[in-house]
């Protein structure tokens, strides 16, 4: 797997192909994205990027703030992700506008973060791929993908949350069927551990 470490000659961000990473809650994809790190690839975490800028980016504080209420950030500052998610899990135009004002702020974090780049392929990992459309902004797209029932049993034991609360989760996002149709490469994270590292690592090997 030697190929897997290789550099590209040129240096130029342009050179960087890049590839999305998604997949549902309970389907692996954070597991796929450290195997693909350990391949010597980089992975930007958009997910996690996003958390981190709602903070510090203070433009952004003050049209959620406009958008969702004062209360979006605690006493200290912080976004309170608790209060926000459950005020927009059942309101989609909500949802619609907060993505709206966060998004936009992300990608030019994600563009700021490829400049820096230089292996040929990157990956950039996000939750909402294919609902933001924004597979269209990537060479391709690989989706992480688990049975329904093998996603919930790992929510449950991993969060801690019921049956019925993952389940309404799940119906909220988009459905695995219509993702899989929508992806261009494919890991089916049903088995172990050793298979879906296996898979990474092949999947990688193979995207031109």
């Amino acid at each position: 797997m030697e190929d897997l470490h290789s550099e590209t000659k040129k240096a130029e961000p342009p050179s960087s192909k890049v590839i999305g990473l998604t997949g549902g809650i309970g389907s692996g994809k954070t597991t796929v994205a450290h195997f693909i790190e350990e391949c010597g690839f980089p992975v930007y975490y958009s997910d996690d990027r996003a958390k981190t800028i709602v903070n510090d980016n203070d433009e952004l504080k003050v049209k959620i703030k406009e958008l969702l209420g004062e209360e979006s950030y605690d006493e200290n500052g912080l976004y309170d992700r608790k209060f926000v998610a459950e005020k927009v899990f059942n309101d989609k135009d909500l949802l619609h506008q907060l993505n709206e004002i966060i998004h936009p702020a992300v990608r030019i974090d994600f563009e700021e973060w490829l400049e820096k780049q230089t292996k040929y392929l990157v990956f950039k990992e996000t939750a909402l791929l294919f609902e933001l459309k924004l597979n269209k902004q990537c060479y391709k797209s690989l989706l992480v993908t688990a049975e329904d029932n093998i996603r919930t049993k790992r929510v449950m034991d991993r969060d801690g949350k019921t049956y019925r609360e993952i389940e309404a989760i799940m119906e909220k996002q988009m459905s695995e069927k219509d993702k899989i149709k929508l992806a261009d490469c494919i890991i089916y994270n049903n088995t172990n551990l050793e298979d879906l590292k296996e898979q990474t690592e092949r999947i990688i090997f193979e995207i031109e």
